[in-house]
Formats: C-alpha cells, sequence, structure tokens
C-alpha cells in the first residue's frame, strides 16, 4: 500500500512562491501517476495539476503558467512549485496517486485516486 505525505506548506505574500513535497513511500515509484489537489471547507475538490509515469503533465486552468508539478524518482518524492501565488490559491493542498495510467480527460478528477495524503495548508495573504 502506498503512502504519501505532503509537506512544505504555509503562508506567503501575494506573489510570492511555495513549494510543496509528496514523499511517497510503501510502493515503487515508478508504477503511479499522480497528482495535486486542493479543497477549501464546504467547496469542492480542485484538480490542481497531474503527472504521468513518462512526466506528460496537465495543469487546471486558473494555475497555468503559474505552477509547475515534477517527479523525481531518484528521491520517491512529488513536487509542486507555486508561483506568483495570489489569495485564491489559500486552501489545503492534497497529493495524490493512482497505480497505472490514466486519460488525461480524467486526470485532474480526484475520484480517480485511490491514495491520498494528509494535506498541508497554503495561505496567501499580505
Amino acid at each position: 500500500q502506498v503512502q504519501l505525505m505532503e509537506s512544505g506548506g504555509g503562508s506567503a505574500q501575494p506573489g510570492g512562491s511555495l513549494i510543496l513535497s509528496c514523499t511517497v513511500s510503501g510502493d515503487i515509484f515508478n508504477k503511479y501517476f499522480f497528482g495535486w489537489f486542493r479543497q477549501a471547507p464546504g467547496k469542492e475538490r480542485e484538480g490542481v495539476a497531474t503527472i504521468s509515469q513518462s512526466g506528460r503533465t496537465r495543469y487546471e486552468e486558473a494555475v497555468k503558467g503559474r505552477f509547475t508539478i515534477s517527479r523525481h524518482s531518484a528521491q520517491n518524492t512529488l513536487y509542486l512549485q507555486m508561483n506568483s501565488l495570489v489569495p485564491e490559491d489559500t486552501t489545503i493542498y492534497y497529493c495524490a496517486a493512482e497505480q497505472g495510467s490514466l486519460p488525461a480527460i480524467n486526470s485532474l478528477l480526484g475520484d480517480e485516486y485511490t491514495s491520498w495524503g494528509q494535506g498541508t495548508q497554503v495561505t496567501v495573504s499580505s
């Protein structure tokens, strides 16, 4: 059973940057398709960025050009580099993993993933 643990959340000013990490353990890293999701209290979960085993990426429109997802198999770690942060990025961020491949059209849907981290809070304010 793969296990995911996020870190790197915190506070930033508008226009600032944060990098989130998701450490993966318990199974072979390269077997998994990964995604970053976010969910604010009382709101639906939102797919932010995904990355396939081959490194193909997909982004939600609101974060395109600002966020970058990457995976590093030697470190068993998934990253989300977040630049040009805005207050609307404030929420809890989760990493997720699914063994095997996912069609690109579905990859931003949280229901496609079976393994989740516990989440890390990101707050953007001045």
